[in-house]
């Protein structure tokens, strides 16, 4: 085997979309006093997934029902990240009205990779929301 090939190995992984994203992992969503966050909602994302996740937060506790968003976050999120054994319910429209979707544990980086319908996607587009811990 040639020494050449783990740096061959090390650029490809480097190339591969979502290996090196920077939003944080689920399991360290919580607050500094320990106590757990349900999902974090970010305004910004990119098409290089490292510069995703960032941008102002939005945190969520469990169990936060928002059938109106602040009017700053309406139709804003761009990146999400859910944490372990939690669940975000979103909604295209103010008032839990128009297309859904559930996010489950794990991160979202680029929310146009998920699409809401034929021609549209979930970036910039939630509008209400509910998060749930179990």
């Amino acid at each position: 085997m040639s020494p050449l090939c783990p740096v061959l190995l090390a650029l490809a992984l480097a190339a591969v979309p979502g290996v090196r994203a920077a939003c944080p992992a689920p399991a360290d969503l919580k607050r500094p006093d320990g106590t757990r966050t349900c999902a974090k909602l970010y305004d910004k994302s990119d098409p290089y997934y490292e510069n995703c996740c960032g941008g102002a937060e939005l945190s969520l506790e469990p169990d936060t029902d928002l059938p109106f968003l602040p009017s700053n976050w309406a139709n804003v999120a761009s990146s999400l990240v859910v944490a372990p054994r939690c669940e975000i319910t979103v909604w295209s429209l103010r008032g839990k009205a128009g297309k859904t979707h559930k996010f489950s544990t794990g991160a979202y980086p680029r929310l146009e990779e998920f699409r809401k319908g034929i021609f549209g996607d979930w970036s910039n587009t939630i509008a209400s929301l509910y998060c749930r811990c179990y």
